[in-house]
């Protein structure tokens, strides 16, 4: 009897086939995954890159940020000087249209004041001329290097001592100089510089100065420097010139009578020149109108007070030899109150003079 084959499933053959299946199943898988991974690494690199220019994007604006911030101080710090610009201005036309309303109130009595006033000149011109027959003309001009022109025959006793062999005269050129009002003299600084030149104050500054090369004594020498932040020499390398020199006394005026004042006041460096001339003068006139806004170094600060101003000014008197007189002539400025003694106290330590003239002086 034939003997049945019995039937395997796990054949040989059916084992093999088994593994070819495997085998390939685990080529696709490694071959699927070496893609991922290939494609991962470059959407990888792709992030970084993106990554780097939006952090340098961020650094960028971050900078920008840092700009405006800084601008916006800058014009934080304009606007706050324009508003104080802006409110000095305001005071100023609430001050002049009180001026003018007040002037036009009393029309009537400028009208009668006038009038009063053109008959005390015609009795006077009468007067001149029934007296001019017996006055005699005088031309010799004195002791004086130079004629002054002004209103009348005005004399004052000034006690100023104005000899000396070494005379020096310092002008303060600052804005200051342009008005005795704090408002007004912002606004004439604003104003063109042939209309700062004809300011009131300014002119009597010049006229100190010409009058006080008028009576220098003939044997002298001097020189002539203004300042304000810095010096301005107006006598060619700060030399002596001699009061005999007449162009070169000429030209040193000439120079000041073109100066425009503008700037700030400082100390230091009018009276560093004292110790810098050689030979040192030994009489000095200082022509000021307040204490000073900067120190030795310039500082941007708009706004000084009276005590922190006379710090600047006793910080500076310090460099100042204590043989030489200095003679203070002073025309004062409002909002300075402690100008007048500092000054006072520094001619009287001296032993020089001080003076503030009234508005008709020289």
């Amino acid at each position: 009897m034939t003997r049945r084959r019995e039937f395997n499933v796990f054949s040989l053959s059916f084992l093999d086939i088994m593994s070819c299946g495997f085998g390939a199943v685990i080529l696709i898988f490694v071959i699927i995954n070496h893609g991922s991974v290939a494609a991962n690494q470059a959407a990888n690199l792709d992030l970084i890159t993106t990554a780097a220019e939006l952090q340098r994007q961020l650094q960028e604006e971050q900078q920008l940020l840092l700009d405006l911030q800084k601008n916006t101080h800058q014009l934080a710090d304009q606007t706050t000087s324009a508003a104080q610009l802006s409110e000095l201005l305001a005071q100023s036309i609430i001050e002049l249209e009180t001026r003018l309303q007040d002037a036009t109130g009393s029309d009537e009595r400028q009208v009668i004041l006038i009038e009063k006033l053109k008959s005390e000149l015609a009795a006077l011109e009468q007067a001149t001329t029934s007296k001019q027959p017996e006055m005699t003309v005088d031309d010799d001009p004195g002791a004086s290097l130079r004629s002054i022109s002004g209103d009348g025959y005005r004399q004052y006793l000034t006690g100023l001592n104005i000899g000396g062999k070494r005379i020096l005269i310092l002008i303060d050129a600052s804005a200051s100089m342009l008005h005795q009002s704090i408002v007004n003299a912002i606004r004439l600084s604003l104003a063109p510089e042939e209309q700062k030149k004809l300011a009131p104050k300014w002119r009597r500054a010049v006229s100190t100065v010409e009058w006080i090369t008028a009576n220098l004594p003939p044997d002298a020498e001097f020189s002539l420097v203004a300042f304000n932040t810095a010096l301005i020499p107006l006598v060619e390398d700060n030399v002596w010139i001699a009061t005999s020199d007449k162009p070169a006394v000429d030209s040193a005026l000439d120079n000041l009578s073109a100066l425009v004042p503008t700037g700030g006041t400082a100390m230091f460096p009018p009276f560093e020149l004292i110790n810098q001339l050689s030979p040192r003068p030994d009489n000095i006139f200082l022509i000021v109108d307040g204490l000073p806004t900067q120190g030795e170094n310039p500082s941007n600060r708009t706004v000084i007070s009276s005590p922190d101003r006379a710090k600047l000014f006793n910080a500076a008197v310090m460099q100042l030899p204590a043989t030489i007189p200095i003679n203070i002539i002073l025309f004062p400025m409002e909002g300075d109150p402690l100008a007048t003694p500092s000054y006072w106290i520094l001619a009287q330590r001296t032993g020089g003079s001080f003076i503030s003239p009234s508005k008709d002086w020289p």
